[in-house]
Parts: structure tokens; C-alpha cells; sequence
């Protein structure tokens, strides 16, 4: 059995992480989606128990698909699970920049631990989870973009939106 992980915040899950998790999933004979307990190079706006929770409705249906929480280095869960690969999914040249980064500290790390990159499907490429928040904030409609679970949270805490318009970070 070939199992690959699948690393990441998912705060909150995405349709381009379930794209990606689904094209893994036929692929391995195994794919464990790792949601980072708590990241260092973010907060998170959704509890651990939370991100856990949509990811477990998200993908319905896919069997060889699991949920894990881990706060370790990521070669260290995918030894865990005696994973022979990390799935991560590209959606732009910034994606890779920073993957290719962590690519090779993995390397140096975990020699005999592959990443596999997924790019993402075009309907989605556009798809992420700020971009997901930011819209959800200030009332936008993200049924689209999101799962059902995630997209009724988000109706749940924001059924007006915030006042105001959304600061542009480069001003």
C-alpha cells in the first residue's frame, strides 16, 4: 500500500483542497490529509476541531482518504504514517516558489520521502483560503468556492458582513 500525505492548514478547506485530495486519492492507496494543529507563519481563524470537522464532510465518498491532526515536522507525520510521498497543490508561480523552499529542507531531511505536486484544476485555480475568508467577512457569497459545511459557518458568523470595504494589504 502507497500512502501520501497531505499537508496543511485548511483553515478553512477549499473546493481547489478537495480537488487536489480527490485527484491524490486516485492515485495512492492511501491519502492522509494532515491539518497543522497550529501553524507558525499564521493564524487561523477556525479551531483545529473545526478545520477537522469540514474536512471530514468535505470529502465524502472517498474511501481512501483519512484525517489527522499533527504539530510536528511535516517528514516526521509523513514517517508517522509511513507515507512514500507529500501531495501539495499548485495553483500559481508564488505556490511553487514557496514549495520548492520546503521541498528541499524536506529533502535534506527525509531523502526516501518524495512531494508530489498536483496542479490545480483550472474551475479552481483561483481558490484560497484568505481569499475564501476575506469574501465570507464582508458578506460575500462563497457557496462556490468552499464545501457546503464550510460555506454555512461562514453564513452562520458573518450573515451581514462587516462594514466597510476590505483594506487593500499593499497600500
Amino acid at each position: 500500500m502507497i500512502t501520501a500525505i497531505a499537508p496543511g492548514s485548511y483553515d478553512p478547506v477549499t473546493n481547489g483542497h478537495i480537488d487536489v485530495i480527490t485527484r491524490a486519492a486516485g492515485i495512492f492507496d492511501r491519502v492522509v490529509v494532515g491539518v497543522v494543529r497550529d501553524p507558525h507563519h499564521k493564524s487561523t481563524m477556525f479551531t483545529v476541531d473545526a478545520r477537522v470537522g469540514f474536512l471530514r464532510d468535505a470529502p465524502a465518498g472517498i474511501e481512501n482518504v483519512e484525517v489527522d491532526v499533527f504539530s510536528q515536522l511535516v517528514v516526521d507525520f509523513a514517517r508517522k504514517w509511513n507515507a512514500k510521498a507529500i501531495v501539495k497543490g499548485l495553483r500559481v508561480i508564488s505556490d511553487f516558489e514557496w514549495e520548492f523552499q520546503m521541498n528541499q529542507l524536506n529533502r535534506t531531511l527525509a531523502p526516501d520521502v518524495e512531494t508530489v505536486y498536483v496542479m490545480a484544476s483550472p474551475s479552481v485555480s483561483f481558490v484560497s483560503s484568505s481569499g475564501v475568508k476575506e469574501i465570507a467577512t464582508f458578506g460575500g457569497k462563497v457557496d462556490e468556492l468552499v464545501p457546503e459545511g464550510v460555506a454555512k459557518r461562514f453564513a452562520e458568523l458573518f450573515p451581514q458582513g462587516r462594514p466597510g470595504t476590505p483594506e487593500n494589504p499593499q497600500e
